[in-house]
């Protein structure tokens, strides 16, 4: 991969309060696909390319909760409790990917896909399938997304299927590890696609497989995914399991540590929290699915402002919505009705576009989310014409609104990921608005 220089002007949220707007800035990316400089540009600038006009450039999206086998999925059955919907409905879809050539064809298009809605980076839960695993890994690659892919460990014998579990904490461990391995033995760009040691939840998993999950994690040095009090029952399951909190039960087996990835939270109590900031793990918040599943709303504002790691996620099929950019705008919404019992809890739009892009990238530990020197180019161009953008009405802070909440795969017209260009489309509205 060679260096190159980009024209154009850059909106971003270096914090959750604060809207950036860089207009006209050449931004030069070195062979490594980290960027060397961003200037204003001058006339004498000669940059190997130049965005049309109308379009403007934000970071990457950081979707920090995937559920990659639920993509056949996407959109059903989410009038159901969620156990009735793992077992009835989640789990019998994710056992068809001991089928590696319907796991092939599966992610073949919803890399794709994921990349052309803008989402840069996913953390993804497999399924217990190594050769779909390895498949996924291989297909993020292949497309050029930023990936976390992780082998799912379950073997409790009453929290999954006799037909779609590991048969012993042993083989969980085992094939998990197995998993690290192949997917760092990958070729591809370093660093791009990584593994991620992922136990499904506390329900799904024995003591034993939480156990030794955990010290594969510190062996390897493996980031961990799982998730933490995410609905009544789930956070109920685990109290009557072992008298304390997933996050106090997480954090003794060993799966809490820096940027793990903990999906949900809304029922975590402040103690909870404090562990999670101690250690340096953080939330995913997915607005949308918990909406669905989750009977509370995550407090982002208010766990943000203590300290807590917090990022977005769309929580792919119990979020019925792919796009990471719309979540953002389900993140505002879920805020508004937690305001109505507790007051100061509302985000707006910059908040939200935070923690899909710099919170995502501050939870995972990963140089992208903003577009300064020495940061990854992860890069979305979108179409202004494309969202409404009115030249003699919008400024930029309801340009910015439009862009977030309005941008659809018709929106976006390039995706850069580590400086490569992954998509590519024509101008989408054939006009601009300046």
């Amino acid at each position: 991969m060679s260096g190159f220089s980009l024209r154009a002007s850059i909106f971003q949220t270096p914090t959750p309060d604060a809207l950036q707007v860089l207009p006209d800035q050449l931004i030069e990316i070195a062979d490594d696909g980290r960027i060397s400089a961003i200037r204003h540009a001058t006339p004498h600038d000669q940059p190997d390319e130049i965005l049309p006009p109308n379009h403007v450039l934000i970071p990457g999206m950081i979707d920090t909760h995937v559920h990659a086998p639920q993509w056949p999925q996407l959109g059903t059955a989410l009038d159901r409790p969620l156990e009735e919907w793992l077992f009835d409905h989640t789990f019998p879809i994710e056992a068809r990917f001991a089928d590696t050539g319907f796991a092939e064809k599966v992610w073949s298009s919803m890399v794709p896909t994921l990349l052309g809605l803008g989402t840069t980076t996913a953390v993804y839960h497999a399924s217990v399938h190594e050769e779909a695993t390895i498949a996924l890994a291989q297909a993020c690659h292949q497309h050029g997304q930023r990936a976390f892919v992780g082998r799912v460990a379950m073997d409790h014998p009453e929290g999954t299927p006799e037909w779609y579990r590991d048969t012993s904490a042993d083989i969980a461990v085992d094939a998990s590890a197995r998993s690290i391995e192949q997917i760092r033995a990958l070729s591809g760009r370093p660093g791009l696609v990584e593994p991620i040691v992922t136990p499904r939840f506390i329900p799904a998993c024995t003591d034993a497989a939480l156990e030794g999950l955990g010290e594969l994690a510190a062996a390897t040095g493996v980031r961990v995914q799982t998730h933490v009090s995410e609905s009544d029952w789930e956070h109920q399951y685990v109290l009557d399991r072992f008298g304390i909190t997933d996050t106090h039960a997480l954090e003794q087996f060993g799966l809490v540590a820096d940027h793990t990835v903990l999906a949900h939270g809304t029922h975590l109590t402040d103690d909870d929290r404090n562990t999670l900031i101690r250690h340096g793990a953080g939330v995913s918040h997915c607005p949308l699915s918990n909406a669905y599943f989750s009977e509370r709303i995550f407090p982002a504002r208010r766990q943000i402002a203590a300290g807590l790691r917090t990022g977005l996620g769309t929580d792919i099929a119990g979020g019925a919505e792919a796009s990471l950019l719309a979540q953002c705008g389900h993140a505002v919404t879920s805020a508004r009705h937690l305001d109505a019992n507790e007051p100061d809890n509302r985000i707006d739009i910059v908040a939200a576009f935070w923690m899909a892009t710099v919170g995502g990238a501050d939870l995972l530990g990963i140089d992208a989310g903003l577009l300064r020197p020495g940061n990854l180019f992860d890069a979305i161009a979108v179409d202004l014409g494309a969202v409404g953008v009115m030249k003699d009405l919008d400024d930029h802070a309801r340009t910015f609104e439009k862009l977030v909440r309005r941008s659809n795969d018709r929106a976006i017209t390039r995706v850069w990921v580590d400086g490569v260009n992954v998509v590519t489309r024509s101008d989408a509205s054939g006009k601009g608005s300046g």
